[in-house]
């Protein structure tokens, strides 16, 4: 349990840091579709510590399928906001990064995997 509020904790800061990162320093440093990108990644963080702050409150669910959760949510942000994050910044840091692309619906994936998992436990565990 206190692992998962810790991500979800350092999930949700980083993404309030990294929101007004990119609505000062970089807004007047990337394209606007560089920066709508940042804010894609930074959204789907913020939605995703949530998701982990939920999860936690659901008491019939095992920790099990808490942790498979978990698991695909922290992957998945990583993969998908992370992607998002150095993809999108390229303009500023010159790095060639476009290898990063493909990881970018990997992340997705993961974190459709963890929305799907925790529909398919809410049939096994919650009262219908």
């Amino acid at each position: 349990m206190n692992s998962r509020l810790r991500i979800a904790a350092l999930f949700g800061m980083i993404s309030v840091i990294l929101g007004a990162l990119g609505s000062h320093a970089l807004k007047e440093r990337l394209s606007a579709d560089a920066l709508y990108s940042f804010e894609v990644g930074v959204r789907y963080q913020m939605i995703h510590a949530l998701l982990l702050l939920a999860i936690e409150g659901i008491a019939q669910f095992s920790e099990q399928s808490k942790n498979i959760i978990s698991r695909f949510v922290l992957i998945g942000v990583i993969a998908f906001s992370g992607s998002i994050y150095v993809l999108s910044t390229r303009e500023i840091t010159g790095l060639e990064v476009s290898f990063l692309g493909p990881i970018t619906p990997i992340g997705g994936l993961f974190l459709i995997a963890a929305w799907g998992y925790l529909l398919f436990k809410s049939f096994t565990y919650l009262p219908r």
